[in-house]
């Protein structure tokens, strides 16, 4: 590495650069302004009664050559530390930049401050799939560069529910998703990745993405889905880290308020029926092991937005990162959705979504319930829809142990769906605001009790 630094900075010094000729205006100008005001103090120094300080400050002690050599001397160390410095920090932050995307033509500025802070932010982790996951990771990738973005692989309709049942692998389309929400690459790039083949496309491509077939073909390659993930993340340069929440060829099953089975995410999400509980099958899917050092490590665990019960609570399903998610002692915040779901959560309040959550993994494992305070406007009525709200005449009883935040997250484009910038702003918020203050009050208990 030491190396290439060298080499990068010796390209500085080749001729017709058109880079030196401006650093030697820099030093002129820098020594005139010396000389200016040189020639300022020593008409105050002349004219004005000093303090007998100024003797030693001033160098009298030593001859008028002497003094002139070592501010000489001082001056050009100082402007040389100062040029090479902010050299090498302008290459590397474009060596980033181009090894990540290419080059992604931004201010220089803008590529040294990433360089510098990106990596400074609080380690986040997301649960979560559909698009609810990818608004939110929208919206946080311009706060921090340590996101981990947990997706639920219970996915069984459209391209990816083809390639699955193809191909044996698990469903690409939610972590394609959230491969073009952290991407960095060029927006070309990006829509090339979200385009999906149109009707009358030729057999075997109408219907599919671009992206799932590349991500497909990259496991192909690579050997293996989770290797497929990770290089697809470097091409794109993807900022965070995207898993699955497990590599099991699980299928959701869910039994409706009629006492009826319904098997498959499609199946259950066109059913619209009001579903009573969710579980996976196989039962005891294994959890992917990176998933579950992510959440030991995090700072702070966001669960949802996202349809309640095909997208937020199947990686909840998974056992061991179930007992992983509860043990962590992360600031744990639960978004609740702005809109219900038709048929599903018709009706529904913040409180309900999280009673759904603690009746399927045993208690309320959350710190705070991040709800939405603009809920008054009403939705079309061709969606089927309401806006969710806090029930104030409910017992609290299911979030007695969470503070419950409100803010407007609502997108005023899209009703049904969270705006990117405002649901991470409000997170980030409440994250600073009451996390790094240490942990929350049940926390502190449990620790206390631990301790006895």
């Amino acid at each position: 590495m030491s190396r290439l630094n060298d080499q990068s900075l010796r390209k500085w010094l080749v001729p017709g650069l058109g880079v030196k000729r401006w650093l030697l205006l820099l030093v002129i100008g820098t020594g005139l302004l010396g000389l200016g005001v040189a020639f300022l103090l020593r008409e105050l120094y002349v004219t004005a009664t000093l303090p007998g300080a100024f003797y030693y400050i001033t160098l009298q002690f030593l001859p008028y050559a002497a003094r002139g050599a070592l501010l000489v001397g001082v001056a050009l160390f100082c402007v040389s530390v100062g040029v090479w410095k902010f050299t090498a920090h302008a290459v590397a932050a474009a060596r980033s930049a181009a090894h990540t995307n290419g080059g992604s033509g931004e201010p220089l500025v803008e590529l040294i401050h990433r360089y510098r802070f990106s990596g400074r932010g609080p380690r986040i982790v997301c649960l979560g799939g559909g698009t609810g996951l990818s608004v939110l990771l929208r919206g946080l990738r311009e706060y921090s560069d340590n996101i981990t973005a947990i997706v639920t692989v219970a996915d069984d309709g459209g391209s990816s529910g083809r390639l699955r049942r193809d191909l044996g692998v698990i469903p690409p389309g939610d972590l394609r998703n959230c491969i073009a929400a952290l991407a960095d690459a060029e927006p070309l790039m990006t829509r090339l990745f979200q385009y999906r083949f149109p009707e009358g496309s030729g057999e075997g491509l109408e219907g599919h993405s671009f992206g799932n077939l590349f991500i497909v073909a990259m496991s192909d390659i690579t050997g293996s889905m989770e290797e497929a993930i990770r290089e697809t993340g470097r091409v794109l340069a993807v900022r965070g880290r995207i898993l699955p929440s497990t590599l099991e060829d699980v299928r959701l099953a869910a039994l409706t308020s009629d006492g009826k089975v319904i098997r498959g995410e499609s199946n259950i999400t066109s059913a619209e029926k009001q579903i009573r509980t969710l579980s996976l099958e196989p039962q005891q899917p294994p959890a992917y092991p990176d998933t579950i050092n992510a959440i030991r490590n995090a700072d702070v665990i966001v669960v949802g937005p996202g349809s309640l019960y095909t997208s937020v609570l199947p990686n909840l399903l998974v056992p061991q990162l179930r007992i992983a998610f509860q043990e962590s002692q992360a600031m744990k915040i639960y978004v609740s959705n702005v809109a219900t779901q038709p048929g599903e959560t018709d009706h529904f309040s913040v409180q309900d979504h999280v009673h759904a959550i603690a009746a399927h993994i045993g208690g309320t494992p959350f710190d705070v319930v991040l709800a939405n305070s603009n809920a008054s406007a009403r939705l079309p009525r061709r969606w089927n829809s309401q806006p969710v709200q806090l029930d104030a005449g409910e017992e609290l009883d299911v979030l007695d142990e969470a503070a419950i935040v409100e803010a407007d997250i609502v997108d005023r484009g899209n009703r049904y769906r969270h705006d990117a910038a405002k649901l991470a702003d409000a997170i980030l918020t409440t994250y600073h605001e009451r996390g790094e203050a240490g942990v929350s009050s049940r926390r502190r208990q449990a620790v206390g009790v631990l301790g006895k």
